[in-house]
């Protein structure tokens, strides 16, 4: 629950209100072009052969890259921000990861498999996975330098010197896992090709609770906080008389990450 306060906008007729929001609408359908525009251009990047062989594990014993396509030919990994010490996972991860067991299906339709993949021991990501009550892919890169290779996954000399390549830029990033996500495209050879990867705010296109929270009178209702996802917590972690803390005290081990929304 928020305690802003709404600075309400004037109140008018419904006529007035229909002239306002025809033109709104102008702005709507222009930025809905836009991003067509732009998805099409993402698509036309440029791909880089991936020959490095990862093997990770899964329920189901050791998987390689090639395994997790599951018989399609596109594959979306979320890196999920869960570190082999932490106890549970990124909360804003987590507030992604609430979405994805209903687009499952749906992307497999479309010749897509969604996976996730966290550094964690698969023991911890399974207990979290059960306790979260989620069905999707999640494997574990803890014996593999995929996380190193695409950037979510950090040192502690380059924690401790604030000196990260994250989000296509060396930057401090306030833990050592980061989230995003990473496309590959497998051909009928077998060869598997890295089409594209975001980060930081790229991946607010999963999170549908946003595009939700973008329509309401108060939208995100963010200001004022410490950084734009510090009210998230683990959906079983919400109380009735929750209120968005100031100054939320952090875990380094399971809270540190809470910033997906912070690194444009």
């Amino acid at each position: 629950m928020s305690t802003a306060t709404l600075a309400r906008p004037k109140v008018v007729s419904q006529a007035e209100w229909l002239a306002a929001s025809k033109q709104l609408l102008i702005k709507e359908k222009n930025l809905t072009r836009e991003k067509d525009a732009l998805s099409a251009e993402r698509r036309e990047l440029p791909w880089v052969k991936v020959d490095k062989e990862y093997v990770f594990d899964s329920p189901g014993g050791k998987k390689t890259l090639a395994d997790l396509f599951d018989g399609r030919s596109q594959l979306i990994v979320y890196h999920f921000m869960f570190g082999p010490e932490w106890e549970e996972g990124c909360p804003s991860c987590s507030m992604v990861a609430d979405h994805f067991d209903g687009a499952v299906t749906h992307l497999a339709n479309r010749d897509v498999t969604l996976a996730v993949v966290s550094r964690a021991p698969l023991p911890k990501i399974a207990a979290f996975k059960l306790r979260m009550g989620w069905r999707f892919k999640w494997v574990s890169s803890f014996g593999n330098d995929f996380n190193r290779d695409y950037h979510v996954s950090f040192t502690k000399e380059e924690v401790a010197q604030g000196n990260m390549y994250y989000n296509y830029t060396t930057q401090p990033f306030p833990s050592d896992e980061a989230q995003g996500a990473s496309v590959f495209y497998k051909d009928e050879a077998g060869d598997i090709y890295h089409t594209y990867s975001t980060y930081g705010r790229g991946a607010e296109m999963f999170i549908g609770a946003y595009n939700y929270l973008d329509i309401a009178p108060k939208g995100r209702d963010e200001d004022g906080l410490e950084f734009p996802m510090a009210w998230v917590r683990h959906h079983d972690r919400y109380s009735n008389d929750y209120f968005a803390e100031k100054k939320p005290q952090q875990s380094a081990k399971s809270t540190a990450g809470s910033c997906c929304a912070e690194h444009a």
